[in-house]
């Protein structure tokens, strides 16, 4: 029986020091870019919490922030669908779809009667749906709806200053409000 046995491939030893190099280098970018990689997401989680004016806690469900965040200042348009221009409930339905993955009703009382349950302010969560009545027809009217996020602010559209961010103790939102809903 014939037994090969190849002989042992020497590299010069400026060679293994350079392939050694390399091979630290290359380590050391892969471990620091990943840490690089997670302080910009951290920076960039803190910039979406800055910009809605509201505090990062661990339990928020981070996707909800940052979508209502890019929709912000989008301007009113009424029947508008897209960021071009929206309406209150082209925001909350497109937000939904891409948070949550549920497709509600086009229009704020047919996404109370249709896809939530009546809430009371005190129930309220993130991602409620909150529901106003702004023309002062018969309290049941609804006309306006906005996403709860949570410390009693909401995301919705104003029709002068478009996607914004605002408070449930603010005059207005008290005087007009009807219920919340939590999507079925």
């Amino acid at each position: 029986m014939i037994t090969y046995k190849p002989d042992r491939i020497r590299v010069p030893m400026k060679e293994l020091i350079k392939f050694r190099h390399i091979l630290l280098w290359c380590l050391a970018l892969m471990f620091f870019g990943c840490v690089t990689s997670r302080h910009i997401e951290t920076k960039q989680d803190k910039e979406v919490y800055k910009v809605l004016g509201l505090n990062k806690e661990r339990k928020d469900n981070f996707a909800l922030y940052k979508e209502a965040g890019s929709w912000l200042h989008v301007p009113h348009v009424y029947g508008g669908a897209s960021r071009k221009g929206t309406d209150c409930s082209f925001l909350v339905y497109t937000i939904y779809k891409t948070v949550y993955g549920k497709i509600l009703e086009r229009n704020s009382a047919g996404m109370l009667n249709t896809n939530c349950k009546r809430i009371s302010k005190k129930q309220l969560k993130e991602g409620d749906l909150i529901f106003f009545n702004t023309i002062g027809k018969p309290e049941s009217h609804i006309n306006h709806v906005g996403i709860y996020l949570k410390d009693n602010k909401f995301l919705h559209t104003s029709t002068s200053r478009g996607v914004i961010v605002s408070d449930l103790d603010e005059d207005y939102y008290r005087k007009t409000w009807v219920c919340g809903g939590r999507v079925k």
